[in-house]
């Protein structure tokens, strides 16, 4: 084999389980599904405790000597590999990539962030407890709540300000926000398979990642995930990964990361 493909061969993705922010368990969860689209062979660590990691933090690549920890990063080291979603797409579908991304990030993390840490049915009845059952003790009684207030504030700082002055208005406008990108994102993928036609790329892994997570994880309070649910193209894309390139059934369980055997 080529240095490449020993470099890619002897790559680990370490995905957190338990101190994962919803940013990380995007990250974590489009890395995987970027390394299937690229074919890169990966073998995917899952760790209870992001600072077990080489880095501290979630996701770590390691590949030899070297340790790469921003997703950023990591991808451009794949594509460096030669494992590279996005050989066939113009410029302007390079461009149309960063915006969607950017959409990604600007409209809909923020509602994710609520979704799983602020809104207190959620919170109480599935994030903590999911969370805190792999934390150690007495970790466990704090790490959950602290990182319950951070996603607030990073709500808070992001988005709050005049002319929204109260908790409640704020969270009126991240969920309308949210179900306006996804909107966009139903009307841009249309009736195809992927976004820019048979072949999964970048903006791909990336939508995949920010919507498996609301698709699948059981809320008490769903209403981003009751309106994706109406955007039926987008369910049969995650669907369409979830079964092709993740061996998930349909109707099998999507839990916050998962482990995968070496590809």
């Amino acid at each position: 084999p080529s240095a490449a493909d020993r470099n890619a061969q002897a790559c680990f993705l370490n995905c957190c389980l338990t101190l994962a922010c919803a940013n990380q368990i995007i990250f974590c969860n489009l890395l995987q599904a970027y390394a299937k689209f690229a074919g890169a062979p990966l073998i995917v660590n899952t760790i209870n405790n992001s600072w077990s990691s080489p880095k501290a933090d979630v996701p770590v690549l390691i590949s030899e000597d070297i340790v790469i920890s921003q997703p950023a990063k990591i991808l451009n080291f794949l594509r460096k590999q030669r494992y590279n979603a996005d050989y066939e797409l113009s410029a302007k579908q390079g461009a149309d990539t960063l915006a969607y991304i950017a959409l990604l990030e600007e409209k809909l993390l923020p509602a994710l962030l609520h979704t799983f840490w602020v809104e207190a049915e959620n919170y109480c009845s599935v994030t903590k407890p999911w969370f805190a059952s792999r934390i150690p003790f007495p970790l466990s009684l704090y790490l959950p709540g602290k990182m319950s207030r951070e996603a607030l504030n990073r709500i808070l700082l992001t988005r709050g300000g005049p002319p929204l002055y109260s908790l409640t208005e704020v969270e009126a406008q991240i969920y309308r926000d949210a179900k306006e990108c996804l909107n966009l994102l139903s009307k841009r993928l249309g009736t195809s398979q992927f976004f820019f036609g048979n072949t999964p790329t970048t903006l791909d892994a990336f939508v995949f990642g920010f919507l498996a997570p609301v698709y699948k994880v059981c809320f008490p309070r769903v209403q981003l995930q009751e309106h994706l649910k109406e955007l039926t193209n987008l369910c049969r894309f995650c669907d369409d990964i979830l079964t092709c390139y993740f061996k998930l059934t349909v109707t099998g369980k999507f839990y916050f990361s998962s482990t995968f055997s070496h590809v």
